[in-house]
């Protein structure tokens, strides 16, 4: 478009010379017929004036085409200039069908689209804030360097303040474990979760930060008010319910006992009565005394007496304590060894655990005819395993094996007076000390279960 202009301005440049040559050439002709008598001096002067009047004519014309492009130009900066100042309504007009006309047309289109764009982002934009504000969990976005990027109405209502765009989170929000995983979403670029119980008077809220593709963090604060407030009257009841039967089976038992230890007292039929109810009785102490400590092990208040100890240390006491259980089951132990590095572990939790995932591996792994014990180094910690070779476990069980009252095989619980509470246990206690549980299991090869435990620092 431009080398049009330019091409346009150096045509009338070459009509302005060529008009001044035509003048020039009628001064000429004239002069041709004057007489001879008349000085050279008279024709140049002549000459001089027919020029003069010449450019007189032309400049006149060239200024007015020139003006008219250089308005028009000025017309197409203040356009652009409009246009980004936001004025997507600004419209080009020319009546002329020219170069610069069809420039004008297609800027007129790229205004036009970019309005539409712009209209439809602000729909969206808008439709967007309208479903975040209907959530009932509190959201609010971030900057990189922190600042308020944008939040819904819960989350203004939560603060209990005016949360303004553009101003630091932590200047409306006092929550350390809010601010804690917002920085470490914005650090680490990975989602971070945590919990915020001071942000609202009694009330306690997940949080779950993390990172946007463009820059920044999102954080998305759910209340658990009352769930946690029924978790806790689930715990406590299930702890007092333990209590109280606690004291009732106790005094079943030894009664049980003392008529079963008296000879020729009670009759044969009396005596499997008795036998009955004293197994019972064992296996209702048994579920009240599993209930007690999964309530203990999931209480906020659950501490643990952790101290270094060695790997193959923490394996050969569980080998020793539960080898016992081991045999008197018709089972073999072996030991597949430990490494010498140091964890951080309470030892009367650990031998909890050992003990479940013994316990455990003896009901549902006699088949196999032997158990393994060993450990191994991880990043940062060491994992333990007990092995057993009995039928296994299908796969679709695999997730649930460690939840409470889970059982893969119901009847056969039963049969063998299982809580369902153990494997829960386990989870809890490991978990407690900032490890983790998992299970692998082939159907006909047994199954083996994990625990990992940090190593001390």
């Amino acid at each position: 478009m431009t080398r049009k202009v330019f091409t346009k301005l150096l045509g009338l440049f070459v009509l302005l010379l060529a008009f001044q040559t035509a003048v020039m050439e009628i001064v000429f002709r004239g002069l041709a017929q004057r007489r001879a008598e008349e000085t050279l001096h008279r024709i140049g002067w002549e000459v001089f004036w027919s020029g003069i009047i010449a450019l007189l004519v032309a400049l006149p014309v060239a200024a007015w085409i020139a003006v008219r492009i250089m308005a028009r130009l000025h017309g197409l900066v203040d356009f652009a200039r409009r246009i980004a100042g936001g004025e997507l309504s600004a419209r080009l007009h020319s009546p002329d069908a020219d170069e610069l006309s069809e420039m004008e047309t297609a800027l007129n289109q790229t205004a036009e689209r970019i309005g539409q764009s712009f209209a439809e982002i602000e729909s969206r934009r808008q439709e967007l804030a309208a479903m975040l504000n209907s959530m009932q969990e509190a959201v609010v976005a971030v900057t990189a360097e922190g600042h308020v990027r944008w939040s819904n109405a819960v989350m203004q209502r939560v603060a209990g303040t005016e949360i303004r765009a553009g101003r630091p989170l932590a200047h409306a929000v006092r929550d350390p474990d809010l601010l804690a995983c917002v920085k470490g979403a914005l650090e680490s670029g990975e989602v971070r979760s945590g919990r915020a119980s001071s942000l609202a008077p009694g009330r306690v809220f997940e949080v779950n930060a993390a990172p946007l593709p463009s820059g920044g963090a999102l954080a998305v604060l759910h209340d658990v008010t009352r769930i946690e407030a029924a978790e806790r009257l689930r715990r406590d009841f299930i702890a007092n319910v333990s209590h109280e039967l606690r004291t009732p089976l106790t005094s079943i038992q030894g009664y049980v006992e003392t008529l079963l230890e008296e000879p020729g007292s009670i009759s044969e039929m009396n005596r499997d009565f008795l036998g009955v109810i004293q197994k019972s009785a064992r296996r209702m102490s048994r579920l009240t005394e599993d209930l007690l400590a999964l309530a203990g092990v999931e209480s906020p208040d659950y501490k643990l007496a952790l101290q270094p100890m060695r790997a193959c240390a923490l394996l050969q006491d569980a080998i020793e304590s539960l080898g016992g259980i081991v045999a008197d089951a018709g089972l073999e132990l072996e030991s597949a060894g430990a490494p010498d590095a140091q964890v951080m572990a309470d030892p009367d939790a650990m031998n909890q655990v050992f003990g479940n995932l013994v316990e455990n591996a003896v009901k549902y792994g006699r088949s196999g005819g032997k158990l393994r014990l060993g450990a191994r180094s991880t990043d940062g910690a060491v994992e333990f395993w007990v092995q057993d070779f009995g039928p296994g476990i299908a796969s679709e069980h695999i997730e649930r094996i460690f939840e409470r009252f889970y059982r893969v095989d119901k009847a056969r619980s039963r049969e063998m007076g299982g809580t369902g509470l153990g494997l829960a246990i386990v989870k809890h206690v490991v978990q407690a000390h900032g490890g983790r549980v998992r299970a692998e299991s082939e159907l006909g090869s047994g199954a083996t279960f994990y625990f990992t435990l940090p190593l001390t620092a």
